[in-house]
């Protein structure tokens, strides 16, 4: 396979991923799975949560689309594999590192596109129970959270 192709998989893959992940996070953790997910909302003592078991279910199409893929060289399948992990690993830092900070990492960031996400994330976290939730997605951030941030700016100067 040429290399731009496995690329443009892997990319497109990973992008593929924020439309999977919102509609995951709103009709299944916000759904049936909703007891995996309440300790996200509603925090428990303790480093770990019930809300981690969704890093090994994603997990598990990622390794097995990686693991068939290089086996029986379908590498498109493997592409696929290397973008839903490479989301996985962007969403970890993103979720768990930049905006809850479960790993101290990085100190809070002065960054638009960091205060905007906390700020979208901080809207979700509102809602301490599976309705009338607001921003699903992890990496895209809505317009209505970059002018908040941007105007915040402003008025701060």
């Amino acid at each position: 396979m040429h290399w731009f192709l496995y690329l443009a998989i892997l990319i497109g893959t990973f992008i593929l991923m924020e439309g999977i992940t919102w509609c995951t996070h709103k009709f299944v953790m916000h759904g049936f799975l909703w007891y995996l997910h309440e300790d996200h909302h509603q925090p428990t003592p303790g480093f770990f949560e019930k809300n981690d078991a969704f890093f090994v279910i994603f997990a598990i199409p990622s390794f097995l689309c990686i693991l068939f893929g290089t086996l029986d060289k379908i590498y498109w399948l493997q592409a696929i594999g290397f973008g839903i992990m490479a989301y996985g690993a962007a969403y970890f830092l993103v979720h768990d590192v930049i905006i809850h900070q479960r790993f101290k990492w990085f100190s809070r960031s002065s960054n638009t596109y960091v205060r905007a996400i906390r700020w979208a994330h901080k809207m979700h976290h509102k809602h301490l129970h599976k309705q009338e939730g607001e921003s699903f997605g992890m990496l895209y951030v809505h317009r209505k959270y970059w002018n908040k941030v941007r105007n915040d700016k402003k008025r701060a100067r």
